[in-house]
């Protein structure tokens, strides 16, 4: 299982409301939704193996270099891009959601100069032994779907945990119109098309959703529709033809920007990310509970870890 850290408690931050506090008044909503929702996904799923994936850098420049308007309405209104705009009672609350997992023994993984999606990218790429189950709000890592070398699927919770979808190639075939026999593929390629507003990315002209994935199904990828677009034999309609033209430079770039990587030079925090059956630091874990007032919160955990 590979979770989307940032992606979750995000989502956590706003499903509960910022007067869950710690003793000492901090806001802990984030940490108590986060920590619930790892409790939540291991009862149902039971992984035999987890890794919470970080985003080191949420705006790498191998992608900005390519398109700089990418998650550019992000940055800070002062223009510091280092780090995204999180909410003020966020932002202290990322580390002890870190200090939990340290001291629960549950892996977290990272890449210099790469976003979460890559770390997931490269971890389910070379998995070859256990079926991969990605859990995420962000529908970009749909890509990552595959049946080889072992089934990787994506259970998506933009609509929370409640609403969440599984997805695998048959699921995204059916829902975005692309071909199931490259699915993964064919949904970035169709991301590409349509563009995406919330990141940046301009898309192709009078390419959205629907036409973008007819497209594909049509000429058989990205590629093959780019060249069919330079031939005036093809069956590309005139005004995507156009399009495609003037998008050239685009569509070069956002090859790049929009796919997940699966070369990632991955960090990992911990020599194992097997679910752990019992703390790694026992201690700190119970400093932690007594400080933040998590208890109840680490005791669905522990309950779902089996300690």
């Amino acid at each position: 299982m590979l979770l989307d850290g940032a992606s979750l408690w995000f989502r956590s931050f706003y499903a509960l409301p910022e007067k869950m506090t710690s003793p000492d008044g901090r806001p802990v909503n984030a940490v108590r939704g986060f920590v619930d929702t790892i409790a939540s996904l291991v009862t149902t799923h039971d992984p035999s193996r987890l890794v919470v994936c970080l985003d080191l850098d949420w705006r790498p420049a191998f992608r900005t270099d390519l398109i700089p308007s990418y998650k550019a309405h992000r940055v800070a209104a002062d223009g510091d891009g280092a780090a995204e705009e999180v909410p003020d009672t966020l932002t202290p609350q990322v580390p002890m959601i870190l200090e939990v997992l340290r001291c629960a023994g549950i892996a977290t993984s990272g890449a210099e100069g790469c976003e979460a999606d890559d770390v997931i990218g490269t971890l389910a790429f070379h998995e070859a032994t256990d079926d991969v189950l990605v859990v995420s709000g962000d529908r970009d890592l749909l890509q990552v779907v595959a049946e080889d070398p072992v089934p990787v699927r994506v259970l998506y919770v933009g609509r929370g945990l409640a609403k969440a979808e599984l997805m695998g190639p048959e699921e995204v075939a059916a829902k975005y119109g692309v071909p199931v026999e490259r699915a993964g593929v064919a949904y970035a390629e169709m991301s590409i098309l349509r563009g995406d507003p919330s990141d940046g990315l301009p898309g192709v002209p009078g390419i959205g959703e629907k036409t973008g994935a007819k497209l594909l199904t049509q000429f058989g990828s990205l590629d093959a529709l780019e060249a069919a677009a330079y031939d005036p034999a093809s069956a590309v309609p005139a005004r995507a033809r156009n399009s495609i033209q003037s998008s050239a430079d685009y569509l070069a770039a956002a090859r790049t920007v929009v796919a997940v990587r699966t070369d990632a030079d991955t960090i990992d925090s911990t020599e194992s990310d097997a679910l752990p059956t019992s703390p790694a630091d026992a201690e700190g874990l119970d400093a932690l509970v007594a400080e933040l007032g998590i208890d109840a919160s680490v005791g669905r955990l522990r309950t779902a870890l089996r300690w």
